[in-house]
């Protein structure tokens, strides 16, 4: 992440610097065609129940109904210190008009997904007799109704449920002022990608953290409402929501036997501030930049 951070900032102060004052043979446009652009930003997640399973040495059980929230850092400097910009749940991402209105961008969803404590869930499966001796499960379970307990019991990816994702947009412009200090545009688009997860399960009394795996895929809708100052930069909203399935993730890093999966809708709110950087041909040069 601090490579990206670096060449970001490369980015912002090198380009603008190229730029030359001559005429440009077209105007610039923050949705047409050769315009690049970048975010960085915060945001919130929501997910539905789910149904999830555990499988590994000993037990192979599914809790139905299990409920799951984010995990917001609280408002503080750390949004604003480099050593820690990766620490809350953040988006990044870059993207390029390929054409009028229409962009294709790549970035990555850093959300959180925490298995909620005093969780009211259905329990069903097997676990060894013996093989947990902390909250005492045994046994055969059929649909058998089941409180969690965060001392003994616990899943979550808060190290990152991380959405890699690629992003078809469509753009519009609704409003410009004349001198182009102010514009307004919405964005659509529909997204698909992996996840990589950075897992923590406790169970049986074993207790393991941060353990890696690109457990499975999203597919998601997105709206944005993008307020844009001075032609290059801009404030952005945006909402988004669809399906998760993580088909397998890692919960043991040393027993390849231990995983679990579920699928889940999720729905995903951020507030973002981005730069815009025009690099179409200008005055008929098709190596001139109009940055």
């Amino acid at each position: 992440m601090k490579h990206i951070l670096t060449i970001l900032l490369l980015v912002v102060l090198v380009l603008p610097a190229a730029g030359q004052k001559r005429k440009y043979a077209k105007k610039k446009e923050a949705d047409a065609k050769g315009t690049l652009f970048f975010y960085w930003g915060y945001n919130r997640s929501f997910y539905t129940k789910s149904n999830i399973q555990f499988k590994g040495s000993g037990y192979d059980f599914t809790m139905a109904g299990a409920r799951a929230h984010d995990n917001p850092s609280k408002l503080g400097w750390h949004y604003l210190n480099p050593t820690s910009l990766t620490v809350p749940q953040f988006n990044v991402r870059i993207g390029y008009y390929i054409k009028n209105n229409w962009a294709i961008s790549v970035g990555y969803d850093h959300l959180k997904y925490i298995f909620a404590d005093h969780n009211q869930v259905r329990l069903s499966g097997y676990i060894e007799p013996g093989l947990d001796t902390e909250s005492n499960l045994s046994g055969n379970y059929d649909n058998v109704d089941y409180t969690t307990d965060r001392t003994n019991f616990h899943y979550e990816n808060s190290d990152g449920l991380n959405y890699l994702r690629v992003e078809l947009t469509r753009s519009y412009q609704w409003y410009e002022t004349k001198s182009g200090w102010f514009g307004f545009t919405t964005n659509a688009g529909l997204s698909a990608g992996a996840l990589l997860s950075y897992n923590d399960f406790r169970f049986a009394g074993q207790n393991d953290m941060r353990t890696i795996s690109l457990s499975g895929y999203g597919l998601s809708a997105h709206l944005g409402l993008r307020f844009e100052f001075f032609q290059h930069v801009f404030l952005q909203a945006n909402y988004g929501g669809g399906f998760m399935h993580q088909v397998h993730v890692k919960t043991r890093p040393n027993d390849v036997s231990a995983y679990a999966r579920h699928a889940y809708g999720f729905m995903e709110m951020n507030a973002v501030i981005g730069a815009m950087f025009y690099i179409r041909t200008k005055n008929n040069c098709n190596s001139c930049p109009t940055w």
